[in-house]
């Protein structure tokens, strides 16, 4: 696996936000392709349960949580306690640290199956993240739309995450953006979503 030797790139949001993409941050499709298979058989993916508005919701796609310790995050409801790092992860965590110059202790992983699996719009705005929450987003599998709203103009930003591409938010983010993966119908393979974190555990 190969990272680009550039550092940021240009802030993809007009304002209220960073936003950085990398690009193909691994850049070998065999050694993308072996990663991806690994991570669908290995992780202990398990479907998502939220509880919206007194609702209980089984998601179709799947999640897993994993860290430096035994760290809880909480979001809709419910709480994740996360796994001890495997091989695969903890290697994804030093190349990503190393590309974005900032260290992470936790990773959410999701499992979208195909383009009929999607995530609405929220932000990642939890206590457990900080003020101003850092994460760095890598995409294995197929190629998804990924669009940005602003709260208060509405305004909308859409990007193609390409297969083994690197995503940074950090700054206000949270603060001012929604985001979300739409649903699509034309996609058909299976895509894998890692987003390291950093959760502060007294807040």
């Amino acid at each position: 696996m190969d990272l680009f030797g550039f550092d940021y790139q240009i802030n993809i949001l007009p304002y209220d936000g960073e936003v950085y993409y990398f690009g193909q941050f691994i850049d070998d499709d065999d050694a993308a392709s072996i990663l991806l298979s690994e991570l669908i058989q290995n992780i202990r993916w398990r479907h998502d349960e939220l509880f919206i508005y007194g609702r209980h919701i089984i998601t179709n796609r799947k999640t897993a949580w994993y860290g430096d310790s035994a760290l809880k995050y909480s979001y809709s409801n419910t709480t994740k306690t996360a796994l001890p790092w495997v091989p695969a992860l903890s290697s994804l965590k030093n190349l990503v640290e190393k590309q974005t110059q900032t260290s992470f202790n936790s990773c959410l992983l999701n499992l979208y199956h195909s383009g009929v699996e999607g995530m609405a719009w929220h932000s990642d705005d939890e206590k457990e993240l900080g003020e101003e929450p850092t994460i760095a987003s890598i995409s294995l599998g197929a190629e998804r739309k990924f669009s940005f709203k602003h709260k208060r103009t509405k305004e909308n930003i859409s990007l193609l995450l390409e297969r083994g591409s690197l995503l940074f938010m950090k700054g206000v983010t949270q603060k001012h953006w929604q985001h979300s993966l739409p649903k699509t119908t034309r996609v058909t393979e299976p895509r894998v979503n890692l987003t390291f974190r950093t959760i502060f555990e007294q807040f």
